[in-house]
């Protein structure tokens, strides 16, 4: 059973399914040869549920460079052969057990995986049913229940899209869905992956409701798994660690670095990737946008270049709320604005743009010298970033506030005669503000748009909770494989 609340009626198990075969479709560089046979496999969903109100696409800089987001879905529907691997029991409904979002890089050198905890608390906007009505704003309602808006078999693929726009402010590009079906033909169409169990785990472990151990299912060690086995391990919550969803979360991370690891190792060309490509493809729903083979190829053949050290997987910062899960705020916004800003986990610019040399940070002392901070703009939270910028250089903030006007395209520092010096000192940390004297006590700080650019331009660096628990496809199988 779970720990702290996370026992649910009834087992309902999650896996990997989605990113595993939304990877392997990114990698079908070069087979040219299997364009006709893979557009018959390749259904697509209606993407006029798609939000009105999206972020903006990325634009490409000059040399045709931008980063891709791929939402990848598993579907654990037990319609048609999906309920003979996962059991029919839980009816055909498509529900999300396992979301990731891929984010790669502009210089197609970097990539890194996000996994959504399934039962975590966010905001679902409106998504479209199938009656042709939109439902109602759905604030702190549990991630997965977005996928099953309209109680499909195929689930809302858009709808989940939504969300994840709204939580993350990333356009996603492309959206994959898959089910038990292709994860198990997909799997041994590799002829297995090989992943560390890190424990023994029998038949009570698979199904909980069993009442006793059962036979040994999975034994401890390196194993080599596909079909069935490797849908039992990537779905097996209980019997490891705490029994938690996060820490089967993560040994789906590393299942997946194992098979990334597989299929560049047994090379990329048409032989390997013909039977792997099919058994994908024929339980896979995608965007219209990767509607056919040549686009699902094209787009493989752009992520060629990344290395398995440099593809980590990582889960949004986390923490249990009752039965349920809070994502950890302002934790999981700076890893959204690293990725909007095309940062890696470790701080590497990876957006194929060469950065200037940064201009030194001056020396200033700001000791004994009181400031009001006003946002004077329409960016929530730039004033207190502003704030924390001087605190760093002893000024004392008397307090921040919203300006009365929020037009200021200029930051502006308004003194009073007795403070001059004390201003222009504090300019030092504003290029370009403006000096206005003023018939007040004391020091005005009123921030403008100018330094909107400038705030969320400065690499912040990620906090131990991001960044200790990420992992690299080339990590150590063994590593990381449960909480608690």
């Amino acid at each position: 059973m779970g720990v702290r609340g996370l026992k649910r009626k009834r087992s309902r198990k999650r896996w990997i399914i989605g990113i595993a075969v939304g990877l392997v479709v990114l990698v079908v560089g070069g087979a040219g040869v299997v364009y006709l046979k893979l557009n018959a496999n390749i259904s697509t969903f209606d993407s006029s549920g798609l939000s009105k109100n999206r972020p903006q696409a990325a634009k490409a800089d000059a040399n045709g460079n931008k980063p891709v987001n791929v939402l990848l879905i598993g579907s654990d529907t037990r319609s048609g052969e999906n309920g003979k691997l996962g059991g029919s029991a839980s009816g055909a409904i498509g529900r999300s057990d396992t979301t990731i979002l891929l984010h790669v890089y502009p210089d197609h050198k970097h990539a890194v995986g996000i996994s959504i905890p399934r039962d975590s608390l966010v905001d679902i906007p409106p998504c479209l049913l199938p009656d042709g009505k939109w439902s109602a704003d759905q604030p702190s309602a549990m991630f997965n229940s977005a996928f099953s808006m309209g109680d499909t078999a195929k689930g809302n693929p858009a709808c989940t899209q939504n969300t994840i726009e709204k939580l993350t402010g990333l356009r996603v590009d492309h959206t994959m869905v898959v089910d038990f079906a292709g994860f198990a033909a997909m799997t041994s169409a590799v002829d297995g992956v090989e992943v560390c169990v890190p424990n023994n785990l029998y038949q009570g472990d698979m199904n909980p409701n069993l009442g006793h151990k059962g036979k040994l299912v999975l034994p401890a060690g390196m194993q080599n798994l596909s079909g069935q086995k490797a849908l039992d391990y990537v779905r097996v919550r209980h019997g490891v660690g705490d029994n938690s969803d996060v820490g089967r979360m993560m040994r789906q991370q590393a299942f997946l670095s194992a098979l990334i690891a597989k299929i560049k190792g047994q090379g990329m060309n048409p032989t390997t990737l013909l039977p792997l490509a099919d058994a994908a493809t024929k339980s896979l729903t995608v965007d219209p946008g990767l509607g056919s083979a040549a686009k699902l190829i094209s787009f493989g053949m752009s992520l060629k270049n990344v290395d398995l050290k440099n593809i980590q997987f990582v889960t949004a910062p986390w923490k249990y709320a009752g039965s349920r899960i809070d994502l950890v705020h302002p934790d999981v916004d700076d890893l959204f604005a690293e990725l909007r800003a095309d940062r890696t986990l470790d701080g590497i610019n990876a957006s194929a743009k060469v950065e200037p040399k940064p201009t030194p940070t001056p020396v200033v002392d700001g000791t004994g010298v009181a400031v009001n901070v006003f946002n004077g703009t329409t960016t929530d939270g730039l004033g207190a970033k502003a704030a924390d910028k001087i605190k760093a250089d002893h000024f004392t903030v008397n307090g921040t506030s919203t300006a009365r006007s929020q037009d200021h395209a200029t930051t502006r520092i308004e003194y009073g005669s007795a403070h001059e010096a004390d201003a222009r000192n504090l300019a030092k940390l504003f290029p370009g503000a403006q000096l206005v004297p003023l018939n007040v006590t004391g020091i005005n700080l009123v921030v403008g748009e100018d330094y909107v650019k400038s705030a969320t331009a400065t690499p912040k660096a990620l906090p131990k909770s991001v960044t200790q628990q990420a992992r690299t496809a080339d990590a150590n199988p063994c590593s990381k494989l449960s909480y608690g």
